[in-house]
């Protein structure tokens, strides 16, 4: 109660100096931006698995958790030793084919020359033409089965689909996978925030808006690019582009503030308030003197602080110069 006193007694207290009227500043209403207080989580715009492409025991592994990789970067390789034993028997098969495929050539040389003696028919000749290439298509054929198992023992190797961050590494070398299982889960494509706002500021939200941003301690701004028309247990789902967003830890938890409306408030330049005791002032015009009204400031942006009590419209304020506001 003393303190309050005081900071009255002097409130009214008439200054000594008296303020050039040219310079001052009469009160008035103006429009401040509503902020809204919420928390965003970085998230990855593209969150892509690895995948086996075939099934087998995993032998290879070279990413972990955090890992930064490259589109196409090998992150591990799948072993099927079966396939080895299939390739072995087909290479057998050929070597089979080859040989039965020489013979048969062979034998229809010696009737081609048979043919010219007058020894044979042509109808055998024929017979011996259509040996040699029935056993050329097998063997392309096996040839070509030999080269789809080689594609499958190639597809082994685990490719990232995407360049990114590794963001989850589900399973161990050593262990078994089953054709298309995720070995790893790669975020990339960029990364944004991601709100979940109240639905009763769903009205308020328009793409395009700019968002302050609380950022490792660094005031940043980004850009509202999307509000999703669905409502989640009563939260509008935002997205948020952030330019040099850092990616370290993905679905960390970031202060953003977002405007959800405007308002009449009324506001004076920072330089024009007084601290005095512990209590703000703001130096007043009343008739010919000038005196120190007590004020209760609120947010400051930019070089202008609202003033939540102690002004109303009309009030006229002096420039708080060095001469004006000493005691």
């Amino acid at each position: 109660m003393r303190l309050l006193m005081i900071a009255a007694t002097i409130g009214l207290w008439p200054l000594m100096s008296m303020a050039d009227t040219a310079t001052d500043t009469v009160v008035s209403a103006s429009t401040v931006t509503e902020w809204k207080a919420v928390y965003g989580r970085i998230e990855a715009r593209d969150l892509v698995p690895a995948r086996a492409r075939i099934g087998g025991t995993l032998v290879a592994l070279s990413v972990s958790e955090g890992d930064l990789v490259e589109a196409g970067q090998t992150l591990g390789q799948v072993y099927d030793q079966k396939l080895d034993f299939q390739l072995s028997a087909i290479d057998a098969q050929l070597s089979a084919l080859q040989t039965q495929l020489g013979n048969a050539q062979a034998e229809l040389t010696r009737g081609e020359s048979l043919l010219e003696r007058g020894v044979t028919t042509a109808q055998r000749l024929d017979a011996l033409r259509t040996q040699v290439g029935v056993l050329e298509g097998e063997i392309a054929a096996t040839g070509a089965q030999r080269s789809v198992i080689e594609q499958q023992a190639a597809e082994g190797a685990v490719l990232a689909p995407t360049t990114g961050r590794v963001l989850n590494v589900p399973v161990t070398k050593g262990a078994v996978v089953m054709p298309g299982e995720a070995v790893a889960s790669i975020g990339g494509g960029g990364f944004y925030l991601r709100l979940a706002i109240p639905e009763r500021h769903a009205n308020a939200l328009a793409e395009g808006a700019q968002i302050v941003i609380d950022s490792a301690g660094q005031p940043a701004s980004g850009t509202l690019v999307r509000v999703y028309p669905q409502i989640e247990n009563g939260r509008v789902i935002a997205d948020v582009e952030v330019d040099g967003l850092s990616s370290a830890f993905v679905d960390a938890r970031v202060l953003v503030r977002i405007p959800v409306g405007e308002r009449a408030a009324i506001t004076v330049p920072v330089v024009s308030l007084i601290t005095r005791s512990g209590m703000d002032f703001v130096p007043v015009r009343d008739g010919d003197d000038v005196v120190l009204r007590a004020v209760i400031p609120g947010d400051v942006q930019g070089d202008v602080v609202e003033i939540v009590t102690g002004l109303a419209v009309g009030d006229v304020i002096v420039p708080a110069d060095g001469e004006c506001c000493d005691e």
